[in-house]
């Protein structure tokens, strides 16, 4: 009776709050009858809706029940509705009026379109309807049948309602619930009698509930309804079922709603709800692993965090977060940062290959709040640190990867700390400006968003105990303070995103919170109960219950405080308090519930009540860990698994029931130690094995709406506080290597299986017959006519011989066609191992291998890779890649142990068939070689290819895996590199089977070799083609042959039988006629004739085997590694030998790139011709290159430059052939997929994209940086032209300054006439071996009497100025001014007069370089008196001058003063054994005088003369070598640091730069010295310095790639910079060694200087390109140079405001390039110095030059032609020769000089000089005895020849 009388008066009060409902934001509904009335008679205005919804609601209106479509003004309001932010409609379906009978066999139909065309309206206008399958009204029919719900026979008809109702209404709702009023309808029969019906009706109704829930989960998922997408299935109660204890319930069916207040204490809490249910669960079924899937979009992640992985801490302005400052003051493990951690920040590629190969769906990472906004406010908006995070977000979208984005993990800005950070309130705004950034600029694209990840953490280590930065402890008050701060903010960001952005973007907004499960200690004892539920509120619930309940924390955290204040007489803990209004702000801020769980504990009450402060203490709980947990490397985590569940259930009944949102599990996982489990961390394993089996079970047992999991961490990372001690990543970092090398782990492996999986299963994988190379309709190839001698195939040497070399080596933008098929290789030798497992038989290599010293090393392929254990691994690396193909061998004896079919050994065709299923489940296809080298030893017991059972046997074998594996495998070739097998192991007897018979046995066994391939391939015609529709080939191979002299007949015969001999010998009978090509049997046939044989060793085909072998392949297949150059030469007759057959020798040219094979120079331009060959001697056939690639010695792992140019080059050159020649390539495969077991060499040499580690047992392998470069061309198709690189069409300023420029020393000659006194360079090039070939600038270009002849040239151009610089001995002979040479003053007030005449303004250099020998003869610029010298010489030239120039440069290019001439030494005064001093003395005064000049023309003479005075710089710009690695990026920023900004930074900035400064101090100290060899500046000398300048004057030609070198002790201005540099092979060359054409660099470097020195006018006063050799006046060359440099300037000027003012050519004319004479000419008009008279002859590129001058730019083309485009008048002066136009830089045969006591050919002279003078080495000595090496080496070298039988392995 009294439980009665309870359950009436909760009714009673369920009923007084009801009529409080109140519209709100989230969901409205229902309509109401009163409602529908006003929208059909149209009396509603739109702003009166909202108060119209209120007043239906509060005045009890009975819903609307339909009847009839509703009105358009009905979708009016729902979109009001949408507008307001309401996402959900209530719809009450009516019972009694859809099934009026009762049953579903007589369904009202009107009703149900009438509800259709309802939802339909609903979904127009984006709102998603919340059905309420019952709220009142049974069937009459029923009623009077059965009475009310106190009959149990109407739960059941209920239940066949629901049915009807999900089955017509299905397609609409996602959201259901089964009773809205469950206590109304108790009260329906609410009589004093009725009153003991009551319990009975509401058991019932509960009952009909879990009958309708059981039906969805049961019966409707497996008709295909989508339970992923219902997010709320229960009935409206709150605490009913705690009033009926006797009944047997299953709760868990029921999902409580909440009215966002609380009605009291409920008798069972959620966690004792969950309690009960698996307090007494028995540990057999509590670890019952559980096999099965997730649901079918499940989320697989995983994660990282930006201070844990970025680096880049200072990089592009990025802002210090107090994670870098925790860092740098040493608080973390051993003193380590996180400044590169992972070096993410330039590793964006690398992270993503990972995922790939992981196949994650999602990642979760942070975004640096300091990288957006370096101080943390949006004012200091950083665009570096946005485009980071775009190109991090488009990277992983492009491969299918969806981010997910934590806004705030834990990396707070150092300055918002420094302003309280989480404790000073105003950070919620700040936060909330950070949010907006991000989700406006990242928002299209992200659709899942974090804003907080465990903010716990932030609450408890770094404000409570201080374990984190910022390192406050104060478990009183910022503990908690911050934490509702932090919640504060959260609801911002996720209101921020609510009402700005959820409409267009559509995405969610969550919070990711951190919790261990809580058991109580003792299961029995209520206090431990209560305690462990303590715990949970006060880590997990005091931040979700505010967010996920109600808005404000949970009420067993806020009575535990006030109690424990109140016990302890003091504050012990100050929870600040909630405004209503901040409640309200809070509440269901959360679009789904991110859960971080790694372990649990046991829980206990404190056995004493203590007053201290922090939770446990607060709490009165205390934590343990029991015994038999698993511990792991961090002391907090233990193994745990099945706790995960629980608390999953936990967070499901006290939080997601309540918003309707699902789980994600944002982070779970394990750390293991350093150094231990490095790799194989079985540990990790076994966790996450247990833990998302757990996961699982919350799924499908507990019916938790779980939709994700993500994994800590994708890699090893920092840790926090300890460092990298803790390693959590599914990737290995190699954190004491540069290049931050990743490495997957078991664990990735296992997770990568979970993940293809999605769960655990024992799956059977589907075997799809797939075509994805080969075409189902074969294009037969026609028979061709033999070969002619040499072959029409001879004009591929025609086209390409005689190109130039800038028309070589351009580089070509382009793609390949669609379906190109990019794939990598191995062979099954090489990679497998398992050598005898399983039942596979000895190979001929594992018999070869076994015997000593046949092998470097003695390795062996016992092991290799392991592949034959490894397929997932394998898998893994082809899925990162996003290769379209995979070619790999099938091992003959491990299908057939003996050879033979009675062999077969199921075990291998197993491991094949999972290997081929495994690349079609991820739509890579294979491309199998049936043989590639490893026959059955059993077989070659026979004789192997020497005997002809063998084709019949070979046959057996590949008709078996036609048969086998045919109906995936679509492309098939028989054998891979036959000439190998026949010449290399049969001929020379270096490859098994060791036989060396050179003249008889390779032609034996090609005979044999050629019928097995065609009985193969007629096997397959006839068998399978019809069913398989594959192709089948074969994988020849040959290098690319170059004729000595291309204009020889018999050079070109021989290149060509070369061809026919390697090539030929195979493809000739099956791609042409069925026989030898002619040349070959006409040589052999002759050869065997003259050694008294009477048959040709070669054997003949018969007319039937001619017939089977013509036309065996589809298409035609070809491996290629290298280039030779080959010459006719008439071969000794015996022995016999097929080397000698061939009448020729081979070369190599030992200036091409070398290999770590010596034989295999990488020479990419041979591709291309090979290519062309093949086009036009085999009948333009498909072509596929099946092997390419390059060695790499065994210490080169992860950085493998080599291989990228390689494959930079040579995949350029195929382009080439397949866009430009018409080549009909198909695809390209790279040798190799991994490092592998490379035959002779073993394993110290490899060709893989992969590192392979064989010293480990692992076996692990790691992407090489050649890796991610393959991808990224494979993801391209090729090479788009970047946009760096297409054409911008303008025009500059029109005041723009066009210029070309010279140098007195250079051109002027006159070096004794008229009273000049003797300079520098006069002394050095009269020095002997100073200068190239003797020559010096004594007439040079004898323009000290040719003023006319060089101001006409200057006319020509239509240049507006000319930069030329005076000599100053040519003045002041002694370079004082005691006397002033008034003829030298005459010379150049003549030039300057004509200028103008000319309309030319000139531009004068005061000093280039040629100081007065009288000032050096005292000292020169080390002397500091050179200063003032300086001055007063500056100061004659200003006074006599000025006048009538305008445009002063003080010095040419310091640097090269300073450096070359004082460090090297290779430039005058010649200086080089003081290279760590005088350079930067040097420098020092350079400086001093340049700012003496600029004070004195500032001071005495700008107000007259009206002139601009600055400085002239020079630099080229730096590259990282690697652009992924931080060591190579800070060494190009120092290389930069040291060429341009030694001279820039204390002019424009003041004083030396910080990189420089501090790295020559530190280097000197170290060396024992008491200072810096760096001079200092007084502050007065630095702020007389400070500004001297009027503009920028800038030359530039050139950049280079720069990588860290440690040069140890040395003291020198190259080891103070400490940067190597290299150059990229792809660039275009020049005349001159150090210049390569890189235009790209000239715009980077000038925005740079923009950057870093603010928006000063620049005026470029030297660019040009050089050349060398024979003269060519068609210079495309420089032609191409100017377009491109001048285009890129005028990129910086439009695109990147840099404010360029003029341009200047270097040079006018072709002069005396300093050291190297006249070799290097770099001019726009050609010198003929064979000519007395010297005439100036003008180049293609002068019309070029002055078009673009004319133009002012480059004119639109689109906007038609352009009259500044017409074509300049003729030369100025007629060449009294004509130069034989050539690009060959050759000397003619026999001329000698003379150089360094050597007879040396003048080529060879002119290059070492060319080495001199860009070396850097510390004396003269050294430099001496590298050159004499040069040139003795040089003159040792020899071609190759084949007189005896040896042979330069190719890569086989």
């Amino acid at each position: 009776m009294a439980q009665r009388s309870q359950f009436s008066q909760v009714l009673k009060y369920k009923a007084s709050i009801r009529s409080t409902a109140d519209f709100n934001n989230e969901d409205n509904g229902p309509l109401t009858n009163s409602l529908v009335n006003k929208l059909n008679k149209g009396e509603l205005a739109i702003q009166s809706l909202d108060s119209i919804a209120k007043e239906t609601a509060s005045a009890g209106e009975q819903p609307y029940v339909c009847k009839e479509t509703l009105p358009q003004s009905a979708r009016d309001y729902f979109i009001h509705l949408h507008s307001r932010g309401v996402t959900h409609f209530k719809v009450f379906l009516s019972w009694s009026r859809l099934l009026p009978a009762g049953t579903t066999a007589s369904p009202d139909l009107n009703t149900v379109e009438c509800y259709k065309a309802l939802f339909r309206q609903l979904s127009s206008s984006n709102l998603r309807p919340l059905v309420v399958l019952h709220q009142a009204g049974i069937p009459e029919v029923l009623i009077s049948q059965h009475g009310g719900w106190e009959n149990e026979i109407l739960a059941h008809l209920f239940e066949n309602y629901a049915e009807f109702a999900f089955s017509a209404f299905g397609d609409f709702a996602d959201t259901w619930i089964t009773f809205s009023d469950l206590y109304g309808l108790v009260e329906q029969s609410d009589t004093e009698d009725s009153e003991s019906l009551r319990p009975s009706a509401l058991k019932n109704l509960i009952l009909a509930h879990q009958k309708v829930y059981r039906l969805y989960h049961q019966l409707f998922t497996a008709k295909a309804i989508k339970m992923d997408k219902v997010q709320l299935f229960g009935c409206d109660i709150d605490d009913l079922l705690d009033l009926l204890p006797d009944m047997d319930v299953n709760s868990d069916s029921l999902i409580i709603q909440d009215h966002g207040q609380e009605y009291g204490t409920s008798h069972f809490s959620s966690y004792q709800t969950v309690w009960e249910k698996f307090a007494n669960q028995p540990e057999a079924e509590r670890d019952l692993f559980l096999q099965g899937t997730f649901p079918g979009d499940f989320q697989w992640g995983t994660s990282s965090a930006s201070f844990k992985v970025e680096g880049g801490w200072a990089e592009h302005r990025k802002g210090e977060s107090i994670w870098d400052r925790f860092g740098h003051k040493g608080h973390a493990f051993e003193k380590q940062t996180a400044d590169v951690a992972c070096d993410s920040y330039n590793k964006i590629d690398y992270d993503v290959y990972l995922l790939r190969g992981l196949l994650s769906k999602t990642y979760q990472f942070s975004i640096s709040w300091s990288r957006i906004f370096p101080t943390g406010f949006k004012e200091s908006l950083n665009e570096h640190g946005v485009d980071y995070y775009n190109k991090l977000i488009d990277s992983l979208l492009d491969s299918q990867i969806q981010p997910i984005v934590t806004l705030f993990h834990w990396d707070l800005p150092q300055t918002l700390q420094d302003l309280g950070g989480w404790q000073n309130e105003s950070i919620v705004d700040v936060f909330a400006d950070y949010a907006d950034l991000c989700f406006a600029r990242f928002g299209d694209r992200v659709k899942v968003w974090i804003t907080f990840s465990e903010p716990w953490e932030v609450s408890s280590a770094g404000y409570g105990t201080g374990q984190h930065p910022p390192g406050i402890s104060d478990p009183v008050i910022a503990y908690y303070q911050v934490a509702h701060i932090m919640l504060k903010a959260h609801a911002r960001g996720w209101h921020v995103y609510n009402n700005k952005y959820r409409t267009q973007q559509g995405g969610k907004v969550g919070i990711a919170l951190n919790s261990d499960w809580a058991e109580p200690m003792n299961r029995t004892d209520q206090q431990d109960v209560e305690a462990a539920e303590r715990y949970l509120q006060f880590m997990l619930g005091w931040f979700a219950h505010p967010v996920f309940v109600n808005g404000d924390y949970p009420e067993i955290l806020k009575t535990q405080i006030e109690q424990k204040n109140t016990q302890c007489d003091k504050e012990v803990a100050r929870l600040p308090v909630f405004t209503q209004q901040e409640k309200l702000n809070i509440k269901g801020t959360a679009d789904f519930f991110g859960l971080n769980h790694y372990t649990s504990r046991l829980v206990s009450v404190s056995a004493n009540m203590t007053c201290t402060a922090g939770p446990h203490g607060v709490g009165d709980f205390t934590e343990h860990v029991d015994p038999s947990w698993p511990d792991t490397a961090s002391p907090y985590i233990y193994t745990v698994p099945w706790g995960l569940r629980r608390l999953l259930n936990f967070v499901a009944h006290e939080y997601t029931s309540v918003t309707k949102v699902p789980i994600y599990i944002t982070g779970n996982g394990v750390p293991t130690e350093y150094g231990r489990d490095t790799i194989n961390d079985t540990q990790r394993i076994d966790f996450l094995n247990g833990y998302i089996n757990e996961a699982l079970k919350a799924i499908q047992t507990d019916g938790v709406d779980l939709k994700g999991f993500t994994v800590r961490s994708l890699m090893d990372s920092f840790e926090g506080h300890q460092g990298y001690s803790q390693r959590f990543g599914l990737h290995y970092v190699n954190f004491e290597d540069v290049n931050r090398p990743r490495t997957p782990k078991a664990a990735a492996y296992f997770y990568s299986r979970i993940i293809e999986n999605n769960g655990f299963v024992n799956s059977t994988v589907m075997r799809p017959s797939r075509l994805l190379v080969g075409q189902s309709g074969i294009n037969r190839l026609s028979s061709l006519p033999a070969s002619e001698v040499p072959s029409k195939a001879k004009i591929v040497w025609e086209k390409f011989s005689l190109q130039t070399t800038f028309e070589r080596t351009k580089y070509h933008y382009g793609t390949f066609t669609k379906g190109f098929a990019w794939g990598v290789s191995s062979s099954a030798y090489q990679i497998e191992g398992g050598w005898n497992a399983e039942g596979k038989g000895p190979s001929v290599w594992d018999t070869f291998t076994h015997k000593p010293n046949n092998i470097k090393n003695n390795d062996t392929g016992d092991v290799a890779c392991d592949s034959y254990k490894k397929i997932e691994e394998d898998l893994y690396m082809l899925r990162a890649l996003r290769t379209k193909t995979y070619r790999f061998s099938l091992s003959w004896p491990r299908i057939f142990p003996t050879g033979k079919k009675q062999s077969l050994n199921q075990k291998g065709v197993d491991y094949y068939n999972h290997l081929i299923d495994g690349l079609l489940a991820h739509n890579i296809t294979p491309m199998v070689t049936l043989h590639h080298w490893d026959l059955p030893e059993d077989l070659q017991l026979i004789g192997g290819w020497e005997n002809e059972q063998l084709i019949d046997l070979f046959n057996e074998f590949a008709d078996f895996c036609f048969a086998t594996f045919g109906d995936r495998v679509k492309f098939w070739m028989t054998f891979n590199q036959p000439h190998t097998i026949a010449w290399v192991g049969y001929g020379l007897g270096m490859f098994p089977p060791n036989v060396k018979d050179p003249g008889v046995a390779p032609y034996k066994i090609a005979h044999t070799l050629i019928k097995a391939h065609a009985k193969a391939y007629r096997t397959y015609d006839q068998k399978y083609r019809g069913s398989q529709a594959g192709l089948v080939s074969l994988s020849l191979s040959t290098e690319w042959v170059e004729p000595k002299d291309p204009r020889d007949p018999r050079e070109v015969r021989a290149a060509d039988r070369y061809l026919q001999f390697q090539l030929g010998w195979f493809a000739h009978p099956i791609f042409k006629n069925g026989d030898y090509p002619d040349a070959m049997k006409w040589q052999v046939k002759n050869k065997s004739e003259l050694q008294g044989l009477t048959a040709s060793r070669l054997p003949s085909f018969t007319e039937q085997e001619k017939a089977d072998i013509r036309g065996s392949a589809d298409v035609f297949c070809i491996n290629t590694y290298t280039t030779r150059i080959v010459h006719h030469r008439t071969s000794k007759l015996r022995p016999y030998s097929y080397s000698d057959d061939r009448d020729l020798g081979e070369e190599i040219d030992q200036s091409w790139p070398g290999t770590a094979i010596k034989e295999f120079k990488a020479v990419s331009w041979g591709l291309r011709r090979l290519l062309n060959w093949i086009k036009e001697e085999y009948g333009d056939p498909e072509i596929y290159i099946t092997e390419n690639g390059v060695g790499t010695d065994a210490d080169t792992t992860v950085s493998d430059i080599d291989r990228i140019f390689f494959y930079k080059t040579y995949i350029n050159e195929a382009l080439k052939a397949h866009n430009l020649d018409g080549v009909k390539l198909r695809g390209y495969t790279a040798w190799s997929l991994m490092d592998s077991f490379e035959w002779l060499n073993g394993y110290s040499i490899g060709f893989g994209l992969h590192h392979v580690d064989f010293k480990s047992p692992s076996r692990q392998r790691t992407p090489k940086r050649s890796a991610h470069y393959f991808s990224e061309i494979i993801s391209k198709n090729g090479f788009p032209l970047p946009e760096d690189e297409q054409t911008l069409y303008g025009e500059f300023r029109k005041d723009f300054s066009w210029s070309v420029a010279t140098a007195a020393y250079q051109i002027e000659g006159g070096w004794r006439d008229d009273g000049k006194g003797l300079s520098i360079w006069d002394t050095f090039a009269h020095t002997p071996l100073k200068v190239g070939n003797d020559e010096n600038g004594d007439i040079a270009c004898d323009s000290y009497h040719k003023i006319d002849e060089d101001v006409a040239m200057l006319k020509r151009l239509k240049v507006s100025h000319y930069r030329f610089s005076i000599s100053w001995p040519r003045v002041l002979p002694d370079g004082t001014i005691k006397l002033i040479n008034e003829a030298g003053l005459n010379y150049y007030d003549r030039l300057i007069d004509a200028l103008l005449a000319a309309n030319i303004q000139p531009q004068v250099t005061l000093y280039h370089w040629d100081l007065p020998k009288a000032l050096q003869d005292i000292g020169g610029w080390e002397n500091e008196t050179i200063v003032q010298r300086f001055k007063e010489y500056a100061d004659v030239i200003f006074r006599r001058l000025g006048d009538k120039v305008k445009f002063w440069i003080t010095v040419n290019e310091p640097y090269n003063v300073a450096n070359i001439g004082h460090g090297y030494g290779t430039a005058a005064p010649g200086i080089s054994f003081r290279p760590g001093t005088a350079p930067y003395v040097v420098g020092h005064n350079l400086l001093k005088a340049h700012a003496e000049a600029w004070h004195l023309y500032n001071d005495t003479y700008r107000a007259k003369q009206g002139g601009l005075i600055s400085i002239t710089i020079n630099s080229d710009w730096a590259e990282p070598r690697n652009p992924y690695n931080q060591e190579d990026i800070d060494a190009a920023r120092r290389f930069v640091k040291f060429y341009l900004g030694w001279f820039a930074n204390p002019v424009f900035n003041g004083d030396y730069n910080e990189i420089m400064k501090t790295r020559v101090r530190e280097r000197s100290l170290a060396n024992g010295l008491p200072k810096s060899r760096l001079p200092e500046f007084t502050e007065s000398e630095i702020k007389r310095i400070k500004g001297t300048f009027d503009y920028f004057g800038f030359n530039h030609y050139t950049t280079i790639l720069a990588f860290n070198l440690d040069y140890k002790k040395i003291q020198s201005y190259d080891a103070d910079r400490g940067v190597g540099t290299i150059t990229d092979r792809s660039w275009l060359s020049s005349g001159s060694m150090w210049l390569k054409v890189t235009p790209f660099g000239f715009r980077k470097i000038l925005k740079f200087i923009k950057d870093e020195y603010g928006d000063v006018p620049i005026y470029i006063t030297e660019n040009g390109i050089s050349e060398r050799g024979p003269v060519d006046l068609n210079d495309m060359w420089r032609v191409h140079y100017y377009d491109e440099y001048i285009n890129q300037a005028l990129k910086a000027h439009k695109l990147d405001g840099v404010d360029i003012r003029g341009y200047t050519g270097w040079s006018l004319m072709d002069n005396l390039e300093w050291a190297v004479g006249f070799a290097e000419r770099f001019g726009l008009f050609y010198v003929n110095h064979s000519d007395p008279a010297l005439p100036r002859i003008a180049k293609e590129s002068t019309k070029r030059y002055s078009a673009i001058i004319r133009c002012n730019g480059f004119p639109d083309p689109a906007e038609g032609p352009h009259a500044c485009l017409q074509p300049d008048p003729e030369a100025t002066t007629k060449p009294t020769e004509n130069p034989k136009p050539t690009d060959t830089p050759k000397a003619p045969s026999g001329a000698q000089v003379n150089f360094l006591g050597l007879e040396v050919t003048a080529g060879n002279a002119e290059a070492a000089l060319y080495v001199l003078l860009g070396l850097s080495v510390a004396g003269t000595i050294g430099i001496v005895y590298v050159f004499y090496r040069y040139i003795k080496t040089k003159k040792l070298m020899k071609s190759l020849n084949s007189n005896d039988d040896s042979v330069n392995l190719r890569r086989m």
